[in-house]
């Protein structure tokens, strides 16, 4: 089954979407079952995508991960899908404002970091494509990305020294076709998952907040939470978040839907490892974590669109006093999985 004919929307209006060392090679797949499903913690909820069709297999895992890092997939082979989506970043870019591709171009928005994908239900900041599976073919085609076409690519990989073989040991066909890239890539990026952070120890027992982590874990429920939904800290909604004055800037979700109500409306992104994927919001706009609590505190315009969450006492801002701000940025420090960060089973494959 080729990309086109995949049962799934991909709605891509008028857009340029944004996407996009270590030693061990083999796998231990403790976030999996036996059967090939996500293992996750008892206080997540179920994941949207589950390898039902994709069959998960380590050697599929494994094909994945060797195509995330591979160069292969750009068409001048100068840069991979990690190249934007680093580890140590929790697989965002590493203080890149704007995505970097081929020859030096830049993309229209900031590179979201790639983790606790397989629930998600929609990506890119406009949710402009609603399936795992098909995800990469935005940044794979897109000009100022990797800038290749799906049926040069299968061309390339077809003819490489190791990847026929590799494919056909996961998918036993004789050659290889997008389905299966698509597929390998999607076992891979659905195993990208985070739950043992700080926040995670606390939660089950292992740790404690101190006393600030936990007035900012307060204030965090109080002001934070109704779009940044515990344990993903994400409800995947589209939100106006106050950064522009409507219908002057990114147009948003309204690039998808044409809905006048979507107008500057944002996916809301995890907060987890918030420390470690600066800068913030679509286009990069905040360095810091503190500029992002002075932005939610007394930054915020007005417009049309505006989330209603984000008024009080009818006025837009949470009027967060500045030693609140640094407790709520003390909790999300919490929220930092320096195992996932570091995790050798997930990095690049050595020669």
């Amino acid at each position: 089954m080729r990309v086109k004919q995949l049962h799934i929307v991909i709605t891509i209006i008028g857009i340029t979407l944004s996407v996009f060392a270590c030693k061990k090679t083999s796998v231990t797949f403790s976030n999996t079952t036996d059967a090939g499903y996500l293992k996750r913690p008892d206080y997540f909820p179920a994941p949207h995508y589950l390898h039902t069709t994709n069959v998960f297999s380590k050697q599929g895992f494994e094909l994945g991960r060797k195509l995330f890092f591979d160069p292969v997939l750009s068409i001048n082979n100068s840069i991979s899908c990690a190249s934007c989506h680093k580890q140590e970043y929790a697989f965002a870019d590493g203080g890149e404002i704007l995505s970097k591709g081929i020859d030096g171009r830049t993309g229209r928005r900031h590179t979201p970091s790639i983790f606790n994908m397989a629930w998600n239900t929609s990506f890119m900041w406009d949710g402009g494509v609603n399936h795992l599976e098909v995800m990469p073919l935005a940044p794979l085609t897109n000009p100022n990305e990797m800038g290749e076409t799906i049926s040069h690519i299968v061309y390339k990989l077809n003819r490489h020294n190791e990847y026929p073989s590799l494919f056909k040991e996961v998918f036993h066909r004789d050659s290889i076709d997008d389905q299966q890239m698509f597929w390998a890539l999607a076992q891979y990026m659905s195993n990208l998952v985070s739950s043992d952070s700080k926040y995670d120890k606390v939660l089950t027992n292992r740790d404690k907040f101190t006393a600030e982590e936990q007035q900012g874990y307060n204030l965090y429920k109080a002001n934070c939470a109704a779009c940044h939904k515990e344990p993903l800290f994400t409800d995947y909604s589209f939100q106006n978040n106050g950064l522009d004055v409507v219908y002057t800037a990114d147009s948003g979700r309204y690039r998808i839907t044409t809905n006048n109500d979507d107008w500057g409306k944002f996916k809301v992104p995890t907060l987890r490892n918030a420390a470690v994927t600066y800068p913030y919001m679509h286009d990069g706009r905040f360095a810091t974590l503190d500029d992002v609590l002075k932005h939610y505190s007394d930054g915020i315009l007005a417009s049309p669109t505006l989330s209603s969450l984000l008024i009080k006492n009818g006025k837009p801002g949470l009027a967060l006093t500045k030693s609140e701000q640094q407790l709520i940025i003390t909790f999300l420090k919490t929220l930092t999985d320096s195992t996932f960060l570091h995790n050798t089973n997930l990095a690049e494959h050595t020669k």
